[in-house]
């Protein structure tokens, strides 16, 4: 069973909305933007330099706005900037039909949209470790009082129907509870693997919302037009009705993520308010409130402190330029083909969409690879998910989509034909191409659990739980950063002494020191940015050793980007196995 702490609501919303549409606004307008320039704005000349432009200042605009939103979600929490997020995306899209020329209107639309569309992207990952915070409570139980429920779990004993001057000591400790190591906390189950489970169907359903454009979003001007309309207002009217369905996302994230846990103490009063490096003395204030620059220097210094984080921030920098090299290069290599053989003439430079009429059958093929492609990493995210939570001791299922990356660009970087029915073809392109959805989906999956994972401490709070010290068991998850004050001993020294206690500590913090959710924003913003950076060195890299060294150089790009990651993970692996060892040496110390 999953471990979340949200709720069904939360999760459903965080998956249906947040995940599935927030890569479906942004396909649709990549997909449109030049019928907005052909139509709209009636432009027949350098459309393919417009769109080319408009995308890159897309992505110059994602490189600050990323980690800015995660560093204000941090102060007024996740939910705020996911509703912005989805609100500024659909005022965008409207925008979009009142520009009248291309600069400085469209470009300006533009603009305001990548700026909604990189909240929205940022929160998929800021949100993920909410729906699985680990809460710890410390409990003193009298077996006299009824059955005490604390978030959901029984955490006391049934009422005792002897009599209390006929209870003793052996009798008690008979009747009380199970604990591990006897420890005076109770603990939630692990929900490291649910983190991992939740982030394979987010990868899924981030997919989906792939489909949802192309199959809902991108007919509907079609749909007008064959209604009558003409084809300037056909594509007007499907880009108010795509802003619409932004809003009423923006409305379902607002009423389904409210009270997510961990985010009780966001709010828009900490906004301006000045660093706060201690807590307040309110048991419900205890989180740090850091300086914005603080917060992005943090999240950069988890790169390097924390081995799950940083490992997180190298798959999502490999799994955002496997997207690129996927939808971009593959298409690009399969078109130089046709054109060096004859088979298609040029294609008009200024109107890349060109192809589909000067070269069918290339647009056709290529249309066929990077839809198998993807194809196998939809089907593969939910494999991953459990992967990643069965085997992630190692990380190996990351590994394993690096090996799959290594070995699939490796091989398609080599081809000489991407066409199977050439006399230089190869039927095992299509396994390539598989290879290839599996490195990215394995990359972006894998990433987002470890990032859950490091945020929640998951993997550290698990070792740290049934280690002792002296019978003095340490705990990985307190709110002040230390182990909490011991509760007086339940069990009397003598017949005579007080049987029970009467302190009983609550629950604790959902976050603190050990635990980075006071960041998690930071660190999804920081992980958004780092993928930003691979599209760019992939897309202008990549493209430039396209024309100077071949067709196959992105792809041995994207080959050696996935060994890095290859590495760095066995490098976590070999110090987790170090770790792992000496604390087994230390433990037999002690005992």
């Amino acid at each position: 069973m999953l471990g979340f702490t949200a709720t069904r609501t939360q999760v459903a919303t965080y998956l249906f909305g947040v995940a599935l549409f927030s890569i479906s606004f942004l396909v649709f307008l990549n997909s449109s933007i030049s019928f907005v320039i052909t139509q709209r704005i009636g432009q027949a000349h350098n459309v393919g330099d417009a769109v080319g432009t408009l995308g890159f200042a897309d992505e110059l605009v994602a490189l600050v706005a990323c980690p800015a939103w995660g560093l204000l979600s941090d102060r007024v929490g996740v939910r705020s900037v996911a509703v912005i997020g989805y609100m500024i995306v659909g005022v965008s899209l409207w925008v979009f039909m009142a520009a009248k020329n291309v600069y400085p209107q469209l470009l300006l639309a533009r603009l305001l949209f990548s700026v909604g569309a990189t909240a929205t992207a940022t929160m998929v990952t800021a949100i993920l470790p909410t729906m699985t915070v680990v809460q710890v409570v410390q409990i003193v139980q009298d077996p006299r009082t009824p059955r005490r429920r604390v978030n959901g779990t029984s955490h006391a004993l049934a009422p005792s129907i002897s009599s209390e001057l006929t209870i003793t000591p052996a009798r008690f400790q008979s009747r009380s509870p199970p604990r591990d190591d006897n420890d005076d906390t109770v603990v939630r189950k692990d929900t490291a693997a649910s983190t991992s489970h939740l982030a394979g169907l987010v990868g899924m359903f981030t997919g989906c919302g792939a489909l949802v454009a192309l199959l809902i979003f991108l007919p509907l001007p079609t749909r007008f037009g064959q209604g009558g309309a003409e084809p300037a207002d056909a594509v007007a009217d499907a880009f108010y009705v795509v802003g619409a369905i932004a809003i009423v996302v923006a409305l379902g994230c607002f009423f389904g993520l409210r009270r997510l846990p961990g985010e009780e103490e966001k709010s828009w009063e900490r906004f301006w308010r000045t660093e706060q490096n201690k807590a307040s003395d309110t048991p419900q204030s205890r989180q740090p409130i850091l300086s914005y620059p603080r917060l992005f220097l943090e999240s950069v210094r988890l790169g390097y402190q924390s081995p799950t984080i940083g490992l997180g921030y190298v798959g999502g920098f490999v799994a955002r330029a496997s997207s690129v090299a996927i939808s971009l290069f593959i298409p690009l290599f399969t078109n130089t083909y046709f054109l060096k053989t004859g088979q298609c003439r040029a294609t008009d430079p200024s109107d890349p969409a060109d192809i589909k009429n000067s070269c069918p059958q290339a647009y056709k093929l290529a249309a066929m690879l990077t839809g198998i492609s993807q194809l196998i990493a939809l089907l593969s995210a939910p494999i991953f998910g459990y992967l990643s939570a069965r085997y992630r001791k190692y990380n190996l299922p990351l590994m394993l989509a690096a090996v799959a990356g290594v070995a699939g660009y490796s091989a398609f970087g080599s081809l000489a034909s991407p066409d199977p029915a050439s006399k230089d073809g190869s039927g095992g392109i299509f396994a390539i191409v598989a290879l290839l959805g599996i490195s990215q989906i394995g990359a972006i999956v894998c990433s987002l659990a470890l990032l859950g994972r490091g945020i929640n401490d998951d993997d550290s709070r698990k070792s740290q739980l049934h280690t002792t010290d002296d019978n003095v068991p340490t705990n990985g998850h307190l709110s002040a950063g230390t182990t909490p004050p011991r509760s007086p001993a339940m069990t009397p020294q003598s017949e005579e002494a007080p049987l029970l206690g009467t302190n009983y500590s609550g629950p604790a913090s959902s976050s603190g020191p050990e635990s980075h959710t006071h960041l998690k924003g930071s660190i999804a913003g920081t992980y958004s940015l780092l993928g930003g950076f691979g599209i760019l060195l992939l897309t202008k890299a990549g493209g430039a050793l396209f024309d100077s060294s071949g067709p196959g150089a992105p792809f041995y790009m994207m080959a050696a980007f996935n060994a890095l990651l290859l590495v760095v993970g066995v490098l976590v692996a070999v110090r987790d196995a170090y770790s792992g060892a000496r604390g087994e040496q230390r433990g037999r110390e002690v005992r």
